[in-house]
């Protein structure tokens, strides 16, 4: 059996899960004994929730196991920034515009298929279609923006550009010189909408949480240990998107980054007249990839996101918690001078999975055994309609879109350790210091 030598863990205060107006409710128990099931599903972000869901409703009469190491809401799902995408999140301009296109249209139906659960279950996640501006401070990054209009040309996607005092007036910032904004993005708490998910699953899906995976055993069947517990399955699904590769399956594709993330209080009427007068809730990426993200929440608080570091270790240590709240103030203040009083009530921090060419692993290492992983920080909208797909493969149902997918996610190799450590780090120091006043 394989050891499994990492395992996640609660890297600060998870702003969004502690927010969520969902926790605190039964999503699921921890495994305990030994049990049996037809599919076994390692990870319950989204893109294990999405393969689950679909896998119920292709399969009505098999046993699901849904497992996690946390809570449900507590991994990378639960904290990222809230940005369900529908456009591709590159600036590149030279980029195959079919292939742009086709996942244009995977973006949006993999909202679709969230908003269909949200409303039938009623979940509330604070889900609003706010849009998503990409915006720039430094005129040496105004040329990014450029690029993506043109690639939002070519797509014939619809946008608006924003300068100056008008940008500022549906802002509340002076801070950027142009923004271009698209309108179908969608911005929600991300723990809310998981847990969500979680308790939306069919009957025929057992969630196990607060479970650790810590040894694994391939063959016929799958066997999986827990502590004081084990799962045989005949299908296993590895969808543990920061830790896939500590399951042994694939080897030298993932690059763990750490970004890092605040959320403030919610400001008073006092603050919100001074500094948002006729606001509405709104979220900003940077045209700089190593900048700041900012949203504005619809309970009035101020998210901010910026700093990143690599660590083989995959776990965030204090002192890079701390120097990340430090770089999270600076941000906030030159952002919002108004508001110094205003305190973050979280901090923390958060892994993406990056491949070299921004393809996540979509494989069948072997007979009943599937991996997905490695979301490039777009798991939201990309981890749903790849667990929708890969369930269809599992169930043998072949199609255009999936046929796509298969074909453009086969990430490209990292060199291994020392090497990938070293250039992890060399490229993140590199990218920091061109992003500038954008962070």
């Amino acid at each position: 059996m394989r050891r499994i030598p990492r395992l996640p863990a609660i890297d600060g205060e998870l702003g969004w899960y502690e927010t969520s107006p969902l926790t605190g409710r039964w999503t699921g128990n921890r495994l305990k004994g030994t049990q049996t099931f037809d599919v076994l599903i390692i990870g319950a972000g989204f893109t294990g929730l999405s393969i689950a869901g679909r896998l119920a409703e292709l399969w009505p009469e098999r046993r699901i196991a849904l497992v996690d190491a946390l809570g449900v809401g507590q991994g990378t799902s639960g904290r990222n920034a809230g940005f369900i995408i529908d456009l591709p999140h590159n600036l590149d301009a030279n980029a195959d515009p079919e292939v742009d296109k086709h996942i244009h249209r995977l973006n949006r139906f993999a909202i679709s298929r969230l908003d269909q659960i949200r409303q039938h279950h009623r979940i509330d996640c604070a889900w609003h279609k706010a849009g998503k501006y990409l915006a720039a401070h430094e005129p040496a990054n105004l040329r990014h923006l450029d690029s993506f209009t043109r690639t939002l040309d070519t797509l014939g996607a619809p946008y608006e550009v924003f300068e100056d005092s008008q940008l500022q007036q549906r802002l509340g910032t002076g801070y950027y010189r142009k923004a271009v904004y698209t309108p179908d993005n969608i911005l929600i708490n991300p723990a809310a909408l998981a847990q969500g998910l979680a308790l939306a699953l069919p009957d025929n899906v057992t969630l196990f949480d607060n479970s650790p995976v810590t040894g694994v055993a391939y063959g016929k069947p799958h066997r999986a240990r827990f502590l004081g517990g084990e799962i045989n399955a005949t299908t296993l699904v590895l969808s543990a998107n920061s830790f896939g590769e500590e399951f042994g399956l694939f080897r030298q594709r993932l690059v763990p980054v750490f970004t890092y993330a605040s959320l403030t209080g919610p400001m008073g009427e006092t603050q919100v007249r001074r500094g948002f007068p006729d606001v509405a809730p709104w979220g900003l990426t940077s045209a700089h990839p190593a900048g700041t993200t900012v949203r504005l929440t619809p309970d009035r608080r101020i998210f901010v996101r910026n700093s990143f570091s690599f660590d083989a270790t995959l776990r965030a240590r204090p002192q890079d918690l701390q120097r990340a709240w430090r770089q999270h103030r600076a941000s906030f203040t030159a952002r919002f001078p108004d508001l110094h009083e205003l305190n973050f009530e979280y901090t923390w921090g958060g892994m993406l999975r990056m491949t070299l060419n921004h393809q996540s692993v979509f494989q069948r290492p072997a007979d009943n055994l599937y991996a997905l992983c490695g979301m490039n920080g777009v798991g939201l909208a990309k981890g749903t309609y790849l667990g929708y797909y890969l369930a269809e493969w599992m169930a043998g149902r072949d199609s255009d879109d999936l046929d796509f997918i298969r074909r453009h996610n086969q990430p490209r190799w990292v060199p291994p350790e020392p090497l990938r450590s070293l250039g992890a780090r060399l490229r993140l120091c590199y990218e920091a210091g061109k992003a500038a006043g954008e962070v």
